[in-house]
């Protein structure tokens, strides 16, 4: 919960305007249809833009500029957005394929390096046969076909073939620099997150109190309470994230 010292105008959302599509969501084939995306389910729920715009804390011409991808929200403000619109992260994410195969060549490789250095006694046998692949596993996702979206040096990458309408298990990434939003203006949205570092580190501020979390430290808070992510480091900080009750 908000301390009772807290001001109202303390926690604010924000948001970034930008004179035209920015690099991240060129990058991104998905984000070059997050507007729409946004323009659509608003439109379904039938809830005005300066309706919408009062909701989230943005003026109306922002909101605008961001249906029609010529600004970038914060990523605070994209949440209070879909919390707003009744949506998820998942429900947003591009079809497409990232840079998964990568990521798994190198924790392959690390896993090779660490059973290189294990004692003999924890090291497997070597009696285990690889058995063929049979059938589909229900709930795979591959790594080179994550849906994602990224913005605001932010990249979110859904670990869920599909929509989970109870859950959203994210891998996100912070780049260097990234942050949810500035340090005067707070986030918070419906549900409980839970997340584990896995590489890099992120500055993590909850109401009055911050912290800065290393590889293996996790940490889960109410996501009403005013928060704020950043990476303020010269390397990515990679991490595993769940998103609880978000609607």
């Amino acid at each position: 919960m908000v301390p009772a010292t807290a001001s109202s105008g303390t926690f604010q959302t924000c948001g970034r305007k930008v004179t035209s599509v920015n690099q991240d969501e060129t990058d991104n084939p998905g984000g070059l249809l997050l507007g729409t995306r946004l323009r659509r389910a608003r439109t379904e729920a039938n809830i005005s833009l300066r309706a919408l715009a009062r909701r989230v804390g943005v003026s109306p011409s922002f909101m605008s500029q961001v249906e029609r991808d010529l600004a970038s929200p914060s990523v605070g403000t994209l949440y209070n957005i879909v919390s707003e619109l009744g949506l998820s992260l998942d429900t947003l994410m591009h079809d497409g394929r990232s840079s998964g195969k990568s990521t798994a060549q190198t924790a392959e490789k690390a896993a090779s390096t660490d059973l290189d250095e294990a004692p003999d006694g924890l090291r497997p046998t070597g009696n285990v046969a690889h058995l063929p692949d049979v059938g589909q596993l229900p709930g795979l996702q591959r790594a080179d076909e994550r849906p994602e979206i990224f913005i605001g040096g932010v990249r979110w990458e859904r670990l869920t073939p599909s929509d989970d309408p109870d859950i959203e298990f994210l891998r996100v990434t912070y780049v260097a620099g990234s942050e949810s939003c500035s340090p005067d203006n707070l986030s918070s949205h419906g549900g409980r997150e839970y997340f584990h570092i896995l590489s890099g580190r992120l500055d993590v501020q909850v109401a009055f109190a911050r912290q800065t979390l290393s590889p293996g430290d996790s940490i889960n808070f109410d996501s009403s309470t005013p928060h704020r992510l950043s990476n303020p480091y010269t390397e990515e900080c990679i991490a595993i994230w769940f998103v609880v009750g978000r609607q």
